[in-house]
């Protein structure tokens, strides 16, 4: 369907796409003016789009005459096969993982350039960390989102390399030949870490999570302080994670 006069060439779809598009876990609310200019839509389009994503409750309306995401989408997110599959397989082995070592633990899978959590749990004394569900993580600066990238095509090591590796804190990576060589650690040991590159005061640890062809479909990590000993919870990582596998799988 053709887009009308205001917005030439776009179809309903793409505007509708547009609207949702502009929120994110840095931007959870918005207001009507903030969507129009972020979708680069007319403001009486965004007004009539936004009124139709109410209508089936896509969207909700704060008191504060801001809009966020409605519970209709994140229904319609949740039924996704391959998170629901997994995170049921998952969860399981990650409460036990928590309650075993009282650290966040998170439950990841590739989605394009990053790594999306699609669980998590923490526990009372756990690190705060600003990641949630929905959240997507850097790959070269965190435990899991390494394991993903080492078991994933070249080509995505290129991709991103060529998109620049950001400097989060003083301890990433961001030399690609650095980055390389701790692929080839992970490859080799089964084992992801990230010490103090994506937050300062917060190292991770993760294992690869296999379906039922052999090939990573995700990854299971623990984000704790800076002063745990990390590689003793490696073994109930990659414990955590094989079980998860052959449940999954």
């Amino acid at each position: 369907m053709a887009g009308n006069g205001a917005a030439p060439g776009r179809s309903v779809s793409s505007k509708l796409l547009a609207v949702l598009g502009c929120f994110d876990l840095g931007r959870p609310a918005l207001t009507l003016t903030e969507i129009a200019e972020l979708s680069g839509l007319p403001l009486s389009t965004a007004r009539r789009l936004i009124g139709e994503l109410v209508a089936w409750g896509g969207l909700e309306r704060a008191p504060d005459q801001r809009y966020r995401v409605g519970i209709r989408l994140w229904q319609v997110g949740s039924l996704a096969p391959r998170r629901r599959a997994l995170s049921e397989a998952a969860l399981p082995f990650m409460q036990d993982l928590c309650a075993a070592t009282g650290e966040n633990v998170q439950l990841t899978v590739l989605d394009g350039h990053a790594a999306m959590c699609i669980e998590k749990i923490s526990g009372r004394r756990a690190v705060p960390t600003a990641t949630r569900i929905g959240g997507r993580l850097p790959l070269h600066a965190t435990g899991v989102g390494k394991v993903l990238l080492a078991f994933s095509p070249p080509a995505l090591l290129e991709e991103i390399v060529d998109d620049g590796l950001p400097v989060l804190t003083p301890h990433t990576i961001v030399a690609p030949g650095r980055l390389v060589a701790a692929l080839d650690l992970v490859r080799e040991h089964g084992l992801g870490y990230s010490c103090q590159e994506m937050t300062l005061g917060a190292v991770s640890v993760a294992a690869p999570i296999l379906d039922a062809a052999g090939a990573v479909c995700g990854a299971l990590g623990i984000v704790t302080h800076s002063r745990a000993a990390l590689r003793q919870l490696a073994p109930a990582v990659r414990a955590a994670a094989l079980g998860v596998s052959r449940r999954s799988g």
